[in-house]
């Protein structure tokens, strides 16, 4: 059994758009905000990630899930993997 290859959609991609114009992600790491889009499109459990600065932030997830949900989705849970470990 392989890992699913996610395909970039227009949803992901206004979703990604979303997430820079209002505010949790700098223009500057668009990448990262399409990273978290698909995540949030293809309904995955967790996005794990060591990035501290703009997405595993108590402040950024608060901001993400927000948006997520005002685009009518349900966001990941947002973790490192230590974190991961203990679920």
């Amino acid at each position: 059994m392989g890992l699913p290859i996610l395909e970039i959609s227009d949803e992901a991609e206004e979703l990604a758009a979303a997430f820079v114009k209002f505010g949790p992600i700098p223009e500057a790491h668009s990448e990262d905000a399409l990273h978290i889009a698909l995540a949030v499109i293809n309904g995955i459990d967790f996005l794990v990630t060591w990035n501290f600065s703009h997405i595993n932030n108590a402040r950024m997830k608060k901001e993400i899930n927000k948006i997520a949900e005002e685009n009518g989705y349900e966001c990941p849970v947002i973790c490192s993997p230590e974190e991961l470990e203990g679920t």
